[in-house]
């Protein structure tokens, strides 16, 4: 009843994402689960300080990275922040609990080399399929945007007249990017083979599948990491790889940060800072390789 309510207030108040929404209720259902097992209670919303960290141990003992942990934590304040304010509790179990430490890891990055091989056209028919995956390629490098806000975007979004698309955020905020016009050029070549493709020209969203309908997140994952695969040996190949390219290049080049941090949606500068590092690590590659002391 209190995790549902809690949901409720995510989905129906703070209007999250669905992706975003289900990370908070599977933390919360693990937090039950733990506790009906180690404590034989139920009563998530009762939960004390010390039950709170035993959790932390339980996971901590089982390898969970920190990151991870940290995540539950956040979400696990949000749950008691929302009872307090509900008047459904007066004690915040939260307040006694500190986060694990987190290293920062630089953020993987494709080279801009790299990216111009892989967006080159000889690499995609000029078909329906292959306008779509270089499409969703172009899209992700130009804009930075998010998985779940590329499988969104709807035909409307793009307006030619302003050189813009309009992107909906996390918490449903909207932001602006402005596109190149060879990118405007890709998407009516793009829309024109679809429409040829599907007896139907009425489409839920810009970007559809093979058979017509909404793109899905795996299917976006599968298609990037396959084409990721052709061009770098980095672990990493997912589309977010992509976002970190564009945000890398662009701090590489001079981009203000705070411009950068208005492009990727960011709510803080502080996510955005760490694209600040690898600028930083190539001027130091730069200098140990060309000044005669280094």
């Amino acid at each position: 009843m209190y995790i549902d309510g809690f949901v409720d207030y995510l989905e129906f108040e703070k209007r999250y994402s669905n992706h975003t929404i289900s990370s908070y209720k599977n933390d919360l259902m693990q937090f039950l689960a733990f506790l009906e097992l180690q404590y034989e209670t139920s009563e998530v919303h009762k939960a004390n300080h010390l039950q709170v960290r035993s959790w932390i141990v339980h996971m901590v003992q089982n390898d969970i990275s920190n990151k991870s942990i940290n995540r539950k934590i956040s979400t696990l304040k949000s749950f008691y922040k929302y009872h307090i304010k509900k008047g459904i509790i007066q004690l915040d179990p939260m307040q006694k609990i500190v986060s694990p430490k987190v290293s920062k890891r630089l953020p993987s990055y494709v080279r801009e080399e790299r990216i111009d091989a892989l967006l080159s056209k000889e690499n995609f028919p000029e078909d329906f399929h292959g306008l779509r995956d270089l499409l969703i390629l172009e899209i992700f490098y130009q804009t930075g945007i998010r998985r779940s806000e590329l499988i969104s975007i709807k035909d409307r979004d793009f307006d030619l007249s302003s050189g813009t698309l309009k992107v909906l955020g996390k918490g449903n905020k909207e932001r602006l990017i402005p596109i190149q016009k060879t990118l405007f050029n890709l998407i009516k070549q793009y829309k024109e083979e679809r429409n040829d493709h599907f007896e139907s020209n009425q489409y839920e969203t810009l970007l559809v599948t093979d058979k017509g309908v909404k793109l899905y997140p795996k299917y976006v994952y599968n298609k990037v990491t396959s084409y990721l695969a052709l061009i770098t040996t980095n672990d990493k190949k997912s589309p977010h790889i992509l976002r970190h390219s564009f945000a890398t290049h662009l701090a590489n080049r001079g981009a203000e940060l705070n411009a950068i941090k208005s492009l990727l949606g960011h709510s803080s500068l502080a996510a955005t800072q760490v694209y600040t590092h690898n600028t930083i690590e190539k001027l130091k590659s730069t200098y140990r390789s060309a000044h005669p002391k280094a």
